[in-house]
């Protein structure tokens, strides 16, 4: 994985957070969050000097695969997710101790690992002096040698359906479709009313399927 980050400021002296590959099809995942049953019993471990090291660990074993489907269906390439991924972890990390308990810990991280995949975007698009669209597209042509891709010539017309949708509307169809989360979940992280999220979604279903239609 490329530019690895250490966390300096805590007594979580990991060198590296090593994530392993998995291979994606970017159709439709399994792979749902793990809900805790204790939360607040958790995250007093997280937060804990005595138990952090530990609790962390075990918030990794937990919540890196479905964050890293999470966020590879945003950035799409592998090697952008494990950084956003490594990017995530570390916020999360160092802002447990802002966590309020009025959502869900999972939504919570989702929503950071959401904008950090968002920021990675429009970081990228600055940088190279193109449009967020533009860096979507180009990592949607990169998908066919990515070697943790195992979808098809449809899977790729589908990532270019999704990508010619709004912002909101493509994290909801992704978030609902690619990875089977309900409507509760999907509020919680992104902080939008369920009928609001169910408007977006039929209203890009629609688009997808006339794209896949005409094109």
């Amino acid at each position: 994985m490329r530019n690895k980050v250490t966390n300096s400021n805590s007594k979580f002296h990991e060198s590296k957070i090593l994530f392993k590959p998995f291979l994606i099809s970017l159709v439709k995942v399994t792979c749902k969050p793990n809900i805790l049953q204790d939360e607040k019993v958790f995250i007093a471990e997280l937060l804990h000097p005595k138990t952090q090291n530990e609790a962390f660990r075990k918030l990794l074993q937990l919540y890196q695969k479905p964050l890293y489907h999470h966020i590879r269906g945003i950035v799409l390439n592998h090697d952008d997710t494990d950084d956003v991924l490594q990017n995530t972890f570390l916020k999360v990390h160092s802002n447990l101790h802002k966590f309020k308990g009025d959502c869900k810990l999972f939504s919570w991280m989702y929503r950071i690992a959401t904008n950090e995949s968002l920021t990675f975007i429009q970081q990228r698009a600055k940088k190279q002096g193109i449009s967020n669209e533009e860096v979507k597209e180009k990592a949607i042509q990169k998908l066919e040698s990515d070697l943790y891709f195992d979808g098809d010539e449809i899977q790729l017309k589908l990532q270019r359906a999704v990508a010619c949708l709004p912002k909101k509307q493509q994290l909801v169809f992704k978030m609902k479709y690619f990875e089977a989360l309900k409507y509760e979940e999907i509020s919680e992280i992104l902080t939008t009313s369920v009928g609001a999220l169910k408007a977006s979604y039929h209203l890009a279903v629609k688009k997808i399927e006339h794209f896949l239609k005409t094109d």
